[in-house]
């Protein structure tokens, strides 16, 4: 649908020279992303199974319930003995110890250790009262009721303190942390069953305009597919996140209902396209009518500068820019940061490496922050940054493995520079 310019004026926009009026100053990544964060609000909880725990976010410290293992155990098959006994034990000098019984994991030995005698023991198998090490297999021989031992052991050889693994009381797991799986594993050891996780966010994508397709409808001539909302959908699952996407054309009352309609069965919305000038960029314009809180609508870094971020109904609602490359940009750096503390998480979403520049990055402007997309090769310490140079926007998203920021001040990055990367493997 083509917008009458002279309309525009009716949905929020001033009109100069062909344009809307732009006289919000840019500021800084860094306090673009502190205000993001400063101003989103985690969700409320849930309780869930340890089973269905995988990469869910703790909503609370969690300790230790018990003790693993419960008890001192043996780390060998072998025979509990005193050390004492066999202190000065060897090939040329064995000692001989009387058979006492036997212990296994879960069936303990039930006397008590006597001098001169050995208890049979398996792994896992509970130290006897009064024996303070274990002689392993290949330094023993059985002889009926004896037991030769050709070596010592000092006090505590082969044997796995009570609460080595897991001590009662001990904190296991931080608020805010992603349930990986082996941390699932010790919280079971440490008795938890259910845990207390953040709910994970529900996001809306809407993409505007005309010209854009929904994947797996006819593709008219002059119009594509929308791609960035394929990207973005992934991103956001690969987080654990639900997502519901939309195209709608660019009809401000329909932009309009589609954000309420995003924002009453959702907890935050992404906008695609329509997050810079033009007759039909009509998003924030549509906000505004809707009364939201604008923290801000334009950043100083590249690509992606028309990024804008806001509250609708106190849920987080992040305009985007439609081109590719700022589109993903934009949401890396500040969406995806958004969306991972409203479901509860910490710090930056991406894991950081250290990785090493194998060609010199030049910038424009530094005073501006430029995101670079690169791939990763094998080095001699770090991993080698090698800056993707490809004319096709897309192949070069596609192919990016990592993400590298020149920071404002910076004139660039110098060949063999060792930094910090986004890893977006």
């Amino acid at each position: 649908m083509a917008v009458d310019l002279h309309d525009l004026k009716r949905y929020g926009f001033q009109i100069k020279n062909g344009d809307k009026n732009m006289t919000r100053e840019f500021i800084g990544y860094s306090e673009a992303l502190a205000l993001t964060l400063g101003n989103i609000t985690s969700l409320d909880t849930e309780t869930v199974n340890l089973s269905e725990c995988q990469d869910r976010v703790a909503a609370s410290d969690l300790y230790a319930l018990v003790d693993s293992p419960s008890v001192d155990a043996s780390l060998k098959d072998g025979f509990a003995i005193c050390s004492k006994d066999i202190e000065h034990a060897s090939i040329e000098n064995p000692v001989t110890l009387q058979f006492l019984g036997s212990a296994a994991a879960g069936i303990p030995f039930e006397g008590a250790m006597r001098n001169m005698c050995a208890v049979r023991i398996l792994t896992g198998g509970k130290i006897p009262q009064g024996a303070d090490a274990v002689v392993s297999d290949e330094f023993t021989e059985v002889d009926g009721d004896k037991v030769i031992v050709m070596n010592h052991s000092e006090p505590g050889r082969n044997i796995f303190s009570k609460g080595k693994d897991v001590a009662v009381g001990e904190c296991m797991v931080k608020k805010g942390t992603r349930l990986s799986p082996g941390l699932i594993g010790i919280l079971a050891a440490a008795g938890h069953s259910d845990v207390s996780v953040f709910r994970r966010p529900r996001v809306a994508m809407i993409a505007t305009g005309d010209e854009v397709v929904m994947p797996g409808k006819p593709l008219p001539e002059g119009k594509l597919y929308a791609s960035n909302l394929a990207t973005l959908n992934a991103w956001c699952r690969r987080f654990g996140m639900t997502v519901t996407m939309e195209q709608v054309s660019d009809n401000p009352d329909l932009i309009k209902e589609k954000i309420v309609h995003a924002m009453d069965n959702n907890d935050a919305l992404i906008t695609s396209g329509g997050a810079w000038k033009g007759d039909r960029d009509l998003v924030a314009a549509m906000l505004e009518q809707l009364s939201w809180t604008q923290y801000f609508h334009r950043i100083r870094i590249g690509p992606g500068k028309a990024v804008g971020f806001g509250l609708l109904k106190g849920k987080p609602v992040f305009v985007l820019p439609g081109g590719p490359p700022s589109n993903l940009l934009a949401f890396l750096a500040i969406a995806l940061p958004g969306l991972v503390k409203l479901g509860g998480g910490t710090g930056h979403a991406l894991p950081a490496i250290h990785v090493r520049i194998g060609k010199r990055i030049a910038v424009r402007d530094k005073n501006w922050t430029q995101f670079i997309f690169g791939t990763l090769e094998a080095g001699d310490d770090y991993p080698v940054f090698m800056p993707l140079e490809l004319d096709s926007r897309l192949r070069s998203m596609a192919m990016a493995q990592a993400v590298v920021a020149v920071s404002e001040g910076m004139d660039g990055m110098e060949q063999g520079q060792v930094i910090t990367a986004w890893n977006l493997l």
